[in-house]
């Protein structure tokens, strides 16, 4: 792409200074009368006005000297007013321009359609409209543009057939892309010129490449990408020897690739990327010394990594993602020295990993996620010192301790992903770990490590993204945690963490302010998963940026209360603290959230009643509450209008239309509470009443010494005269035996 544009500017160049060469006094002489009204007109067709924003000044009868002309003998012959910031549409006076060699009004915002008299142009070679919003279908006849050898159209909306050139006998480069035309591509037209250089991409293009692509000898570039292309690849493709770059992506075109295409040696970038090709790879890179970069991502590949991949020095960028390939990595990495990029991740690629990938130091990015690999990290791996992403999730690795001492020496390792390896339960290392300055993203997620959260993670001052979920971590989660400055994503779901949370949580810089995290490198194409639970599923972002930022705490046995400071994290979008053991009221804090969009509290032990300014939320997408001790109204207005029944069962004493019979318990548990308090009442006042009574009785016997004297004898009266009637039956009964036994 780099070439293109250099040689499409190179060219505009040229035609410039060979004007100045020619007449280095054309900036004084006084300017065609009629390319003077023309170029007056055009300035007069834009919404705004043209000669403020160009500095053209109508009386200035020199405008062989106005910003963006060149001329020659007083003829305007070049006209550059690219990047401007016109509006408007294009003047079909300009056509009158009859001396006009180049036109380039790129990178601006012009609308409308382009003037069908731009045909009558017959010295035009250099046209670049690009990037504006001209619409409709692009005017070509079959004797326009006679003279033209470079069109740029692309980044509109143009639509209809793809436009062609047949009267363009030195037609070089042709670019469409980023438009919507369709139907078949035209090959027989195009090749008739000595084309160099096709870019058709992100189009509405369909059918199947027509072999007469390979009349098109000349041809250095072919970029068919992002449209409806069907079939196999012709094979008169791989006659086409010029050809230096071949982008097919994001097509469906199918079947297998031919050994042949080792006949295209002068190949730099190969794209086949996001179509359905099967078959296996053919081993035919040794011819193809110049090759850059190879991108056979999400087709239907299948076998062995080609191991003449080795034989191409030049190699920098290897993507071979989503496909099927399988067994053992038989690559000589130490040939392949300036390899910058290797991403196999998504196979079947088994056995250990190449230690020789240790030996390519200019490697930035390594993605091996999602494949059979075993084993432990080879130690060559600290030779990595210019790799900055790292993913190695869903494969089998062991030793954690021994992967984390030798990652410690990769300087500039940024985005390190260890999801779901190390089985067998493997104790999290506390100690022995150092470096990691660089490190942003952090996932070790799912890989039912045991221990705590590793206190060697305060010193990650970088840190932006935290995943230690699906693990057994246990422990509190220690205060340091809120005090990493660029911490804005953490997720601790799915552990055994306990105790209360620290306050340093609510207070954390990030969340209270995005200008941390919102400045963080894209990672480019390459996927990071983060792994959420042990069926694979998982979420996927590009870039560290895209992390919403979440605080995600969920099924642990977390206690205490829901802190208020949470309030002050206004840039917070996610705040999961649901199946822990939480008490206490909802604060209303929680209402100054401004950027919430999750709230999940469900399945703790809260209570009190729903803050109605929760309702003030206004982004909130998520809100659940179920399974609590709330009572009393749930609020309406706002967000809650949205929510659904299941976000508050669980609390019989929360009321809403969904739940009237809330109202008729909570009046039949008052009546009970009424009864129960009237009957503690009477038991209070029985029981003062009989407390009363018999202090008064010791108050008199205490201070009447009479009535004292009466109460003693009163007493004795009472225990002697069942004694006295005791004693007297039992003599009577003693008597009437005796007599019985001796009459």
């Amino acid at each position: 792409m780099g070439g293109y544009y250099c040689l499409l500017y190179f060219l505009l160049a040229s035609m410039l200074l060979h004007v100045q060469d020619a007449d280095g006094q054309s900036l004084n002489q006084t300017c065609n009368r009629a390319d003077l009204e023309v170029l007056l007109a055009f300035s007069n067709d834009l919404d705004r006005k043209g000669t403020s924003l160009v500095g053209w000044s109508p009386n200035d009868m020199f405008c062989c000297s106005w910003t963006g002309v060149s001329s020659h003998l007083g003829r305007v012959i070049a006209l550059d007013i690219s990047n401007r910031n016109l509006h408007g549409v294009i003047s079909s006076s300009i056509a009158s321009l009859n001396s006009l060699v180049a036109l380039n009004l790129s990178r601006n915002s012009l609308c409308g359609q382009v003037p069908v008299e731009f045909n009558r142009l017959a010295r035009l070679r250099v046209l670049d409209l690009s990037a504006n919003f001209l619409f409709g279908r692009f005017p070509v006849s079959e004797d326009g543009f006679p003279s033209i050898q470079v069109v740029n159209i692309s980044f509109n909306k143009f639509i209809g057939p793809h436009p062609v050139f047949p009267g363009a006998a030195n037609l070089t480069i042709l670019d469409i892309s980023s438009n919507a035309f369709f139907g078949r591509i035209n090959t027989t037209a195009l090749c008739s010129a000595p084309v160099k250089v096709l870019r058709f991409s992100s189009n509405k293009l369909t059918g199947v490449l027509s072999s007469y692509l390979s009349w098109c000898r000349k041809l250095t570039e072919l970029f068919l990408d992002s449209n409806g292309l069907t079939g196999n690849l012709p094979r008169e493709m791989y006659t086409m020897l010029e050809l230096r770059r071949l982008s097919l992506q994001r097509n469906q075109l199918l079947g297998s690739l031919h050994n042949e295409l080792s006949n295209l040696s002068q190949l730099v970038q190969i794209d086949l990327s996001y179509n359905m090709f099967t078959g296996s790879i053919p081993d035919m890179f040794g011819d193809l010394r110049r090759l850059e970069s190879l991108n056979l991502a999400s087709n239907g590949f299948e076998g062995a990594l080609p191991a003449s991949l080795s034989r191409c020095p030049m190699l920098r960028v290897v993507i071979l993602r989503n496909n099927s390939l399988s067994g053992k990595i038989a690559v000589d990495f130490i040939l392949l020295r300036r390899l910058n990029t290797l991403d196999a991740g998504i196979n079947k690629l088994s056995g250990s990993v190449p230690p020789g990938i240790g030996w390519c130091t200019e490697l930035r990015t390594l993605n091996l996620a999602r494949n059979k690999f075993v084993g432990e990290l080879p130690q060559s791996f600290k030779n990595l010192r210019s790799l900055s992403y790292l993913s190695l999730s869903g494969n089998g690795f062991t030793n954690l301790l021994s992967a984390l001492q030798v990652l410690q020496h990769l300087p500039n390792l940024t985005n390190l992903v260890l999801t779901n390896n190390f089985p067998g339960g493997e104790t999290i290392p506390v100690y022995g770990i150092s470096g990691f300055k660089s490190v942003q993203v952090l996932v070790l997620a799912n890989c039912l490590l045991l221990g705590i959260i590793p206190p060697w993670l305060q010193s990650l001052e970088r840190l932006s993204v935290l995943d230690i979920s699906w693990n057994k971590l246990n422990g509190n989660i220690p205060p340091w945690l809120g005090k990493l400055d660029n911490l804005f994503y953490i997720d601790l779901s799915n552990n055994s963490l306990s105790g209360e949370l620290p306050e340093s949580i609510s207070s954390m810089r990030s969340l209270i302010s995005s200008d941390g995290w919102s400045r963080q490198p894209s990672t480019g194409e390459l996927p990071l998963f983060v792994k959420k639970n042990l069926t694979g599923k998982g979420l996927q972002y590009n870039q560290v940026s895209s992390f919403p930022p979440s605080l995600i705490l969920s099924n642990n046995f977390l206690v205490g209360p829901v802190l208020p400071g949470f309030g002050l994290l206004v840039k917070l979008h996610v705040l999961d603290l649901s199946w822990n053991n939480f008490s206490g009221p909802i604060p209303r804090e929680l209402s100054d959230m401004s950027s919430l969009e999750v709230l999940n509290l469900a399945h703790n032990d809260l209570n009190g009643s729903i803050p109605s300014s929760l309702t003030k939320l206004s982004f909130l997408s998520k809100f659940d509450v179920s399974y609590n001790n709330l009572a009393g109204d749930i609020p309406t207005g706002g967000q809650f209008s949205t929510f659904s029944d299941e976000d508050f069962v669980g609390n019989s004493r929360l009321c809403s239309l969904w739940n009237s019979s809330c109202y008729q318990a909570l009046q039949l548990e008052d009546d009970h509470h009424d009864m129960d308090t009237a009957k503690q009442i009477t038991y209070v006042m029985l029981e003062v009443g009989i407390a009363f009574g018999l202090l008064m009785v010791w108050s008199a016997l205490y201070f009447a010494r009479p009535w004292r004297a009466s109460y003693f004898r009163l007493v004795d009266m009472l225990f002697d005269a069942p004694c006295i009637w005791t004693a007297a039956k039992v003599t009577n009964l003693r008597i009437k035996r005796g007599n019985e036994v001796h009459p």
